[in-house]
């Protein structure tokens, strides 16, 4: 097996920086993976009593990027994609069962391609020690590692609801993607 077949890799001896971009880009390709090629069906599909959707997740995840990369970072508004928030807290898991696959995968999809296009033009500005604009309610500052961190671990969390839901839809199952796999829908190299 070669870095080409699994690209989505971290490196195995990195600088600080390649390992957390690294560990976050492979926990955007493992939730791609749980969530890819679906239909409609597939991404509305619930599990017992829980109202989680996988399209609820890839709508809920592009926010998160947006908002962590731009808003969090600074200060901005998230932009165009998000003018139908109408600010109500799980907005967007709940109205993704009015999109469909297409829009949810390519609203995913652009997210992550403006998420990687802020960290690194915010990389290259001031490193992990670059102040993000959110700050704590004494006034602190949430440095750009720690914006990276949080991102790492609302995939993890969410990668993990994906992991299930995938199962109960059409049995795949998995910490990674295999070997040479490649997303069907997806624009971003995940």
């Amino acid at each position: 097996m070669t870095d080409d077949d699994t690209p989505w890799e971290p490196p195995l001896a990195g600088t600080e920086i390649e390992h957390l971009i690294g560990a976050l880009d492979r926990l955007r390709t493992t939730f791609l993976w749980k969530a890819d090629g679906l239909d409609a069906a597939g991404l509305q599909a619930r599990v017992g009593a829980s109202s989680l959707t996988i399209g609820g997740l890839l709508k809920h995840l592009a926010l998160v990027e947006d908002y962590t990369f731009m808003t969090k970072l600074t200060g901005k508004s998230i932009g165009a994609e998000w003018e139908a928030h109408d600010g109500s807290e799980g907005w967007e898991f709940v109205s993704a069962a009015d999109d469909t696959p297409e829009q949810l995968y390519a609203l995913w999809d652009g997210a992550v391609e403006r998420s990687r296009a802020r960290l690194e033009a915010a990389l290259a500005e001031g490193g992990l020690d670059g102040l993000a604009h959110v700050s704590s309610s004494d006034g602190r500052r949430a440095s750009l590692r720690r914006l990276v961190c949080d991102l790492i671990e609302e995939y993890g969390r969410h990668t993990g609801h994906a992991d299930l839901l995938r199962e109960a839809v059409d049995g795949r199952v998995g910490e990674d993607p295999p070997a040479g796999w490649r997303p069907m829908h997806s624009r971003s190299s995940a």
